[in-house]
């Protein structure tokens, strides 16, 4: 009895420093060594977004002495490099420019309530160019603009609805009547993306979305908003938007009004309704809607084409 008592009392005692020489090889006893845990990297903080060297910053009037002008067109600069008609309807600011690694840029800064120049609670500030419009409604005849533009601020008012600004248009009026006497047909809207930590606060991109209309004369609940592409703070992006008539590949007894853009290399074709109540096929561009806030937008290398059958 005593020899089995001491071979019992010797395997337990060698099955307890097994067991605990094993777990002393563990982590908390789990069985998992050090080297099988996955330790989880946090995320870096974000760099601060960088303030463009012609942005506005800080706080602001909504009209400015600089700002106000007694017409539409009586204060544009004397050989302005965007093309186009100066159409400024804000009191924040005239158009001015600024030139950065060469490249020299329209500046088009406008303020929630700045319209001056229409009646007060009807039309939205707005600081644009307009281009001779298209009247040609034969196949082959279209208007075309390029250029690059940067956004460096939109209109925020609190709503996603309220929230951005247009960036640039298509224009065209059409036979029939029915919704505005110079309706637009699809609007080129920049929405604000904040960043997080450090750039909570700020803009540091933007959602560029089509607003396009789906009846002639449509407005409110007669578009549609179609999201497009993002583009960063400050980023130079190339733009094209052509807007004129083709023929209809399905029956060349018909045609097609067509509406496309590339933003960013990015294409984005797009058939207005209707094609044969069309009249005109017509482009602005600068900045306009700030429905909160303030909008900057910059535009150069900015040229236009019209072809007229």
């Amino acid at each position: 009895m005593k020899k089995s008592t001491f071979i019992y009392k010797l395997v337990s005692i060698t099955t307890l420093m097994a067991f605990v020489a094993f777990f002393s090889c563990t982590e908390d006893g789990l069985g998992y060594s050090e080297d099988t845990i996955i330790y989880e990297t946090p995320e870096p903080e974000p760099e601060p977004v960088e303030i463009a060297p012609d942005e506005d910053t800080g706080p602001y009037t909504t009209c400015n002495p600089e700002g106000e002008n007694a017409t539409r067109t009586s204060n544009d600069l004397p050989n302005p490099v965007n093309v186009g008609t100066i159409d400024d309807r804000s009191c924040y600011a005239n158009y001015k420019e600024s030139t950065i690694d060469g490249i020299t840029w329209g500046i088009y800064n406008i303020t929630d309530g700045s319209n001056n120049q229409d009646a007060p609670n009807t039309l939205q500030p707005r600081i644009e160019r307009s281009l001779s419009r298209s009247s040609s409604t034969v196949v082959g005849s279209y208007a075309k603009f390029t250029g690059i533009f940067r956004i460096l601020e939109v209109g925020d008012a609190g709503s996603d609805s309220q929230n951005g600004t247009y960036i640039a248009q298509a224009k065209g009026k059409h036979t029939g009547g029915g919704g505005s006497n110079d309706p637009a047909i699809c609007l080129y809207l920049a929405k604000p993306v904040y960043g997080t930590g450090i750039n909570a606060d700020k803009q540091v991109a933007f959602d560029i979305y089509a607003e396009r209309i789906l009846e002639r004369g449509g407005e409110g609940s007669g578009r549609e908003v179609v999201f497009l592409k993002q583009v960063n703070k400050n980023e130079i992006v190339d733009f094209e938007l052509e807007v004129g008539f083709k023929e209809d590949p399905n029956d060349s007894t018909k045609k097609i009004h067509y509406c496309n853009a590339i933003i960013g290399g990015e294409t984005f074709n797009w058939n207005i309704p209707e094609p044969d109540r069309g009249l005109e096929s017509g482009i602005r561009y600068g900045a306009y809607r700030v429905k909160g806030g303030r909008a900057q937008i910059r535009w150069a290398n900015t040229e236009y084409e019209k072809v007229e059958k």
